[in-house]
């Protein structure tokens, strides 16, 4: 064998992709020449194409950009646009600023929708097993938030808000999703498994604990058969905006060095008094 052709392959075969095909004067996006898709498709359809291969029809784009809107941005008390916020003041470039706070958003700050995708999954997947005739959707609940509390404790994401009695964004978004299940673009059954979850909760509370924006968002992602993971690699894609838009704000400011609070709030010291060196 040509060494040299044997060395082309390898290379070829070690980044080796179906997303993007470039030549000189050619690229080609999952097949697609990138001239025809400019001025033609949406950003949402431009994410879908490139994380399934293939374009959403309009109506599940449309589904899938009210997701994004709704999630960019929740003011600088979230950790993420803080972050932003802070790193921009003490001197770092904006991809810096972004990058800083796009880490902080893990399984505790910015991994709830994808959590909530899996504890829907998990119930669809009870259902689905259910060996009765006509599976009994509020055994499937309790099961698979009692098997979620087991695997991690007791808070259940995508329900209850610290700050909204009710999300505005998850009542808004819950009314484009019955529409787009009564058009026949999703078929509904996460909405109903998400609705089967407040239910349980409200008799158990005896109080509403509603969905939040990640709970309904999860239903959107899971309805439109995202993998749990893209849930929240979508998640960061929308909330990439808010921070942006901060650490921007921040940068016309010229603050430096802001801390978390304001340098006249002091913080608590809970330590040893002063003492002298034995």
């Amino acid at each position: 064998m040509n060494p040299t052709l044997d060395a082309a392959a390898l290379c070829a075969d070690y980044w080796s992709t179906s997303i993007i095909d470039i030549h000189p004067g050619s690229i080609n996006v999952r097949g697609y020449p990138i001239q025809a898709l400019i001025g033609h498709v949406s950003f949402p359809q431009m994410i879908w194409l490139m994380l399934r291969g293939e374009l959403p029809t309009d109506a599940q784009a449309r589904l899938l950009e009210a997701a994004l809107v709704a999630s960019v941005d929740h003011g600088p008390h979230a950790p993420s646009i803080a972050i932003s916020r802070i790193a921009t003041s003490c001197g770092l470039p904006l991809n810096g600023a972004m990058a800083s706070a796009i880490n902080a958003l893990d399984d505790v700050h910015g991994g709830a929708g994808q959590q909530a995708v899996e504890l829907y999954q998990d119930i669809a997947q009870r259902l689905a097993d259910s060996t009765a005739e006509v599976p009994d959707l509020a055994d499937a609940v309790a099961e698979g938030i009692a098997a979620f509390n087991e695997a991690h404790g007791k808070y259940l994401p995508g329900f209850g808000h610290r700050f909204h009695p009710v999300d505005p964004r998850a009542t808004r978004l819950l009314a484009i999703v019955d529409d787009a299940v009564a058009q026949g673009v999703i078929d509904g059954h996460y909405a109903a498994i998400a609705r089967g979850i407040e239910a349980h909760l409200k008799a158990r509370k005896q109080k509403p604990v509603p969905m939040n924006i990640d709970g309904i968002t999860a239903v959107i992602y899971a309805e439109l058969g995202f993998a749990p993971e893209l849930a929240r690699g979508v998640f960061v894609l929308s909330r990439a905006v808010g921070i942006l838009s901060h650490a921007w704000e921040q940068r016309g400011r010229g603050e430096r060095n802001k801390g978390p609070l304001p340098r006249q709030l002091p913080y608590r010291y809970t330590g040893h008094p002063e003492r002298e060196l034995p």
